[in-house]
């Protein structure tokens, strides 16, 4: 929502830094002077009579009137979010997935056409390439790294070019303010969804992004505990194009997820450093380990976007790393496969989910999980083959971690 008469903010000094907006960005408090944010658990809410009713039915009066699309706990989440993004406004969504889905809906129409790379979530590459498709929306899909196929992919209805950075699972990168260039040089708008990094280590808008796009079921929540997401970006599209569409379609965020991702981003920017600085010790551990084939992670000097990478996200290369076991070249993608799934079958510390953002330390088999419903083509296009782990480093000891991951890397056969 917009900041019109009706709804104060909280009073903050204007240079308040992102630590400080994390913790007290949002409304004021009520009355009764609480602490911590409150909870608004109500679907509606009373008006004083019926043609204040009809005023603010027809956004004539700034005012909460359905927990569909406006409410206070939602507000806060928002407002605190797009302060840490830079960013003008925020929706929240149901999900991540909510968030891209509104956001595609909100700004295209049958007939334009989208340039996205080829090396995000697989859910986005289903929904973008497939059912969008379904409605006229077209996609084209390009390396994640090569900024001459992005620019070869423009077309005259081009309208969005779609990134993530660092992608998953192989933690590639882009280099956001080229991508910026070649969008608003053909007119059209870049969305980069920042939910490996969170505003803690990367604001995408910094860089020339318009929207940025976030499943706050990550690292924004923190501890696995609700399913979220969220679009920021300039204020004149999140009022006039995707709040109307919350408003008619409902993938909207109930007041307790928000609320409990609005104290999540409270510990965000220490989470984030302390896992990164976990995530970094156990990749350079990992590559020196025989069994391992290779390592992705842009904190290493190693990765091929190190430099880009550490550059957008403010010198720490996250907490997700990938790794390639040995075997495929011995006996191809099957014993691959057997070898990742007795790696990750080995360990008793860390969960075995495809979430990721968690405090626990989780791990997957991305070709059977996260990309499992991609084609094989698909999946080899983004460089994700049988043999590849995903580790999204949380909180737990680092030395445990190595020694859990030992138990299965330190007992692969011939």
């Amino acid at each position: 929502m917009s900041d019109k008469p009706g709804i104060p903010r909280v009073d903050l000094p204007a240079d308040a830094r992102l630590d400080t907006l994390a913790v007290r960005e949002g409304l004021p408090a009520t009355p009764w002077g609480e602490n911590s944010e409150a909870l608004f658990l109500t679907s509606s809410f009373v008006h004083p009579d019926a043609a204040t009713a009809a005023a603010r039915f027809a956004n004539e009066e700034e005012a909460f009137v359905y927990t569909r699309f406006t409410n206070p706990t939602t507000m806060m989440m928002e407002r605190r979010l797009a302060a840490l993004e830079g960013a003008q406004a925020c929706i929240a969504t149901s999900s991540g997935m909510a968030a891209i889905l509104l956001l595609v809906m909100g700004l295209l129409k049958a007939g334009d056409h989208i340039i996205c790379s080829q090396s995000v979530f697989g859910s986005t590459i289903k929904l973008l390439g497939g059912e969008m498709a379904k409605f006229g929306v077209e996609t084209t899909f390009v390396s994640q790294t090569d900024v001459t196929q992005w620019r070869a992919a423009l077309k005259p209805n081009t309208k969005l070019l779609f990134a993530e950075t660092p992608t998953n699972p192989l933690t590639e990168a882009c280099d956001i303010a080229a991508l910026a260039e070649i969008a608003h040089g053909a007119g059209a708008w870049l969305a980069v969804d920042n939910c490996f990094c969170s505003p803690a280590l990367q604001q995408p808008i910094q860089w020339g992004a318009d929207f940025v796009i976030h499943s706050g079921t990550k690292y924004l929540d923190g501890q696995g505990r609700v399913i979220a997401g969220a679009v920021c970006g300039p204020q004149a599209e999140i009022e006039g194009k995707l709040v109307p569409l919350m408003r008619s379609a409902g993938m909207c965020l109930s007041p307790f997820n928000a609320w409990v991702v609005l104290k999540g981003l409270e510990t965000l920017s220490i989470r984030m450093k302390a896992q990164s600085e976990r995530a970094l010790a156990l990749a350079q551990w990992l590559e020196t380990h025989p069994q391992v084939e290779r390592v992705y992670y842009p904190g290493l000097a190693s990765h091929p976007q190190h430099e880009l990478a550490m550059r957008q996200q403010n010198g720490l290369g996250g907490a997700v790393l990938s790794f390639i076991v040995k075997g495929q070249a011995q006996g191809g993608p099957e014993r691959a496969r057997r070898n990742a799934f007795h790696v990750i079958d080995s360990t008793r510390i860390c969960s075995i989910t495809a979430n990721l953002g968690d405090t626990k330390t989780t791990i997957t088999h991305p070709s059977s999980t996260s990309h499992g419903r991609l084609s094989e083509d698909q999946r080899l296009a983004a460089g994700i083959t049988q043999g590849l782990i995903r580790v999204a480093v949380g909180l737990d000891d680092v030395e445990d971690l190595k020694a859990d991951l030992l138990r299965g890397l330190d007992t692969l056969t011939a």
